[in-house]
């Protein structure tokens, strides 16, 4: 929350406090030492700002009936010099406390003061914090899934920065094991397939069969010719994945940049296998007793850990039965380590070797088998595994004419991040991804997100945005002066539609606080989407440039603070911010 409404709360709680030791005093309660007791804001505004169940929890240490405990702190409350104007008790014993108008102006000017730092915090603490994603294979484009995971992530990060989190955003690139095998056999039998025509080995089933693998293939036939063609298999297919696999990386990074994600980290996969990170964190599993060799292979004890783990959390044996739990192998019998033993060699860099604070992972929801073993794994090498969290995403449908598409109309082919960002704009793609929680199955309507109205979340509030700036420049050009308000003027906002607007200006902190610790920048969109409304709200219910030159300064220092606030939000997603439409 920001610094005001946390005083204002901090305030209140120690107001309540002050009347009942001060009920104690007059023996209007008996002496007794008080718990804790909470402060809220009402779902509905009628009943007051802010509300304390204090009275109901006070009940067994006083001894006493709710409404008598209610009746006894508000008599001897004393809101002079607070941000309250009354108090009230109200049903079985809640107390509802109504704000003044020195809260309303104190906001305004807040949000004024602070400008693009409106809405940050230091929440966070600086604690180091890893966030994870996109991480697609170099093997072929990015897809949808990539898309979202992409503006989720990003929005994500920023959130945290925000909330006051030391935040590094980093893509894991795959760059070694199975998958490049399985790329330099493709990319291998498509040159060729150029050079031999049908006397060159057809391409295996579970090999790569993009349009991507023979683009790479010609453009190195292109360059080598038939060079490699004689050259033995192990040469032809290194020097196919050294030219191929950097193009890839680099395609992804142009894309993404396209896409206004930029990465402080890309971290190649490679380098543990080619320093001795995932040989140490191999060692380290072995000395620690959680691997065994078993018909050439090695493999962790995961059942073992796993076991122990929930036993200790209060599973029945019976419970952890009916999992079946396995066993993962950790390196194969050709001597290549797995995937599963590279990705704990990797997060044990995280953690051990980088020193993050917390690592945040975005994993699709297929990989939801892989959380816990991943996290007792961690446990398991004498790192803590609660500092890893998983954000599992749903995946995303694309829709037009409310129909699902899945194929692009210019290749023919599944639709790629390429295809999406040339298709539909980068502010609509950012903002709709994030209208939703990751855990939510998405359905991307493309027909919305092209559309120029405000059925059209991002355009809603790009419009509240410029329809601002144009009031403000007519306002200009009319020779009114935009100034600053004295503290008499901004009290003059109490119609119902300015009230409701400073109160959501009032939450932003908050909402930006909640929305990192719940790994969900929806928060933020909604937020914006809420704003947005009750400016047009506002503005169709209250003249800006009214009779009243006071009130009419008030309204337009209004309109400065929601123009201020949307635009920080729209920045801080990376959403383009227009001054006219």
């Amino acid at each position: 929350m920001s610094v005001l409404v946390k005083q204002v709360q901090d305030k209140l709680s120690a107001l309540i406090t002050e009347a009942a030791n001060k009920a104690m005093e007059t023996g209007e309660l008996p002496q007794a030492e008080l718990g804790a007791f909470n402060i809220e804001v009402p779902a509905n505004r009628d009943n007051g700002d802010y509300s304390t169940n204090a009275a109901m929890a006070w009940a067994r240490t006083f001894r006493r009936a709710p409404a008598q405990i209610a009746a006894a702190i508000t008599k001897n409350i004393c809101l002079d010099g607070s941000f309250f104007a009354s108090c009230e008790s109200a049903g079985p014993g809640f107390i509802n406390f109504r704000l003044s108008d020195r809260f309303y102006s104190e906001i305004l000017k807040d949000i004024r003061t602070k400008g693009e730092n409106y809405g940050r915090s230091d929440f966070g603490k600086g604690e180091k914090v890893n966030v994870e994603f996109v991480s697609a294979n170099p093997t072929g484009p990015m897809h949808m899934g990539n898309a979202r995971g992409g503006a989720l992530g990003d929005c994500l990060a920023a959130v945290m920065d925000f909330a006051g989190y030391d935040v590094s955003r980093e893509f894991y690139v795959n760059d070694a094991g199975n998958q490049i095998e399985k790329f330099a056999l493709s990319l291998d039998i498509r040159y060729q397939q150029i050079y031999k025509g049908d006397n060159a080995p057809e391409l295996p089933e579970d090999s790569y069969h993009g349009e991507d693998i023979m683009v790479r293939a010609k453009e190195f036939a292109d360059i080598h010719g038939d060079k490699y063609i004689d050259a033995t298999e192990a040469e032809r297919r290194a020097a196919l994945v050294e030219y191929a696999l950097p193009k890839n990386i680099q395609a992804m990074h142009d894309n993404l940049s396209k896409y206004r994600i930029e990465y402080d980290t890309w971290f190649l996969e490679s380098t543990l296998h080619n320093g001795t990170e995932l040989k140490d964190t191999i060692e380290l599993m072995k000395e620690k007793g959680l691997t065994y060799e078993l018909d050439g292979a090695l493999w962790y004890k995961n059942r073992e850990v796993m076991t122990k783990k929930l036993l200790e959390q209060g599973k029945t044996q019976e419970e952890i039965d009916k999992l079946e739990l396995k066993d993962d192998v950790l390196i194969r019998q050709n001597g290549n380590p797995t995937y599963f033993a590279a990705d704990i060699a990797y997060h044990r860099n995280k953690f051990a070797v980088r020193g993050f604070d917390r690592a945040i992972d975005i994993w699709g929801a297929d990989h939801h088998g892989h959380v816990a073993r991943m996290k007792g794994a961690l446990d398991a090498i004498g790192l803590d595994g609660d500092k890893l969290d998983v954000v599992l995403m749903q995946l995303v449908l694309l829709m037009k004419d409310g129909k699902p598409i899945r194929m692009s109309k210019r290749t023919g082919k599944a639709i790629t991040l390429v295809d999406l960002l040339e298709e539909i704009p980068i502010d609509a793609v950012r903002f709709l991804f994030n209208m939703r929680e990751p855990a939510s199955k998405m359905e991307f309507d493309f027909d919305l997100a092209v559309a120029q109205n405000s059925q059209n979340p991002v355009y809603y509030c790009q419009y509240a945005h410029a329809r601002i700036c144009s009031i403000l420049r007519k306002l200009q050009e009319q020779g009114i002066e935009i100034s600053d308000c004295t503290d008499e003027q901004l009290d003059m906002l109490k119609a119902t539609e300015e009230r409701e607007i400073i109160r959501h200006l009032a939450s932003l902190t908050d909402e930006i606080v909640l929305s990192a610790k719940n790994y969900d920048p929806a928060r933020i969109t909604r937020y914006c989407v809420e704003l947005a409304t009750l400016f047009h709200k506002f503005y169709n219910a209250c003249r800006v440039n009214c009779d009243d030159k006071d009130l009419s300064a008030a309204r337009i220092y209004l309109c400065l603070c929601v123009r201020d606030v949307l635009r920080n939000i729209l920045t801080m997603l990376k959403i383009t911010v227009p001054e006219s439409m």
